[in-house]
């Protein structure tokens, strides 16, 4: 059952519109288990089950920032879209998709390192590198220019921290300081490879280039799972082919179909604030013009990727997800 608001306009601009002031910001179900709030998503853990809620909170540099309308629901969809994909690849947590904005998983003890896999030298990368700094304790070669294709795919951990900035760490940090057992981590490295170039070809084939992306693993049974989120427009940088090779050689940026497009805007409207925002730092106001584009790139993304058409309606996520629970005696 979908609870329409109003009558839906023609206008893809008009819907997302009338939605932003509908969208779904938290999450407060005290009979789903134990509530753990991430950055993006509300987690209620029962048991040997976790219930994760996609809102359409949106994250940059670390700080919940706004909302963006069907954000929840494009991250949950696409998600599970690419965990169907690549089951055959490596186990993950998914049991089911009771509601757009809701998957039910296993619940698994979290690795604390993300797996940050890089084709291309941007984003914090590039920023680091224009400092002299390594990543991951890797020292890239000299006379790289932005957006560049890298020789070889790189893996650059991080720490998986509960709030503030995650930190680079080199593989060898990592082992020598017991965070992950070396046999664990070698097989997290050798799935992040497989997905990455799993996702790498199904994009290529469908007009995108999967730029970057980070994969977090989780045990359960002493097996190692794929959990939170694969391939995502919020843990990937997607730029759309054509516009790459046409405008790479004249120094311009691709077509940019992911969040990279907001951490932009808000480093050219607030440089004083942004990239390195405080963690008790009031956020600056947020135009309804970006959250607007920055929706039609997610669906963008969702359609290019998945081949099917996203049906945005003007609608109460929160009670559609209510309904939805209760159906499957969840709630």
């Amino acid at each position: 059952m979908v609870f329409i608001i109003t009558m839906v306009p023609e206008n893809i601009d008009e819907i997302i519109k009338n939605q932003l002031d509908k969208t779904l910001i938290e999450t407060n179900f005290t009979g789903l288990g134990k509530l753990y709030k991430g950055k993006v998503r509300d987690n209620y853990i029962n048991n040997d089950f976790r219930i994760i809620i996609a809102t359409d909170r949106l994250s940059a540099f670390d700080r919940v920032i706004t909302t963006i309308p069907f954000k929840g629901q494009l991250l949950n969809q696409v998600s599970s879209f690419w965990f169907d994909k690549t089951k055959h690849l490596a186990k993950n947590h998914i049991i089911s998709i009771p509601d757009p904005n809701v998957a039910i998983v296993q619940q698994c003890e979290l690795i604390p390192i993300e797996m940050v896999v890089r084709a291309y030298i941007t984003g914090s990368a590039w920023r680091d590198y224009q400092q002299g700094k390594t990543t991951s304790g890797i020292t890239l070669p000299k006379g790289l220019i932005k957006n560049q294709k890298l020789d070889d795919i790189l893996l650059t951990p991080s720490t998986k921290a509960e709030s503030g900035h995650d930190i680079y760490i080199s593989k060898d940090q990592i082992i020598k300081e017991n965070l992950v057992d070396k046999d664990i981590y070698e097989k997290m490295e050798e799935t992040a490879f497989k997905l990455f170039k799993f996702g790498q070809d199904f994009c290529q084939k469908n007009g995108l280039i999967l730029v970057d992306t980070k994969y977090e693993f989780g045990i359960k049974n002493s097996e190692l799972y794929v959990i939170d989120e694969i391939h995502t427009q919020d843990s990937s940088r997607f730029w759309i082919l054509d516009s790459y090779d046409e405008n790479f050689s004249k120094g311009n940026e691709p077509e940019i179909l992911d969040k990279e497009i907001f951490r932009g805007w808000l480093m050219e409207t607030y440089p004083d604030i942004f990239p390195n925002i405080k963690p008790d730092q009031p956020i600056p106001p947020i135009s309804s013009d970006i959250k607007i584009e920055l929706a039609k790139r997610y669906m963008r993304s969702y359609e290019k990727i998945t081949g099917e058409e996203f049906k945005a309606e003007v609608s109460d996520v929160h009670q559609r997800i209510i309904e939805n629970l209760k159906r499957t005696e969840f709630l």
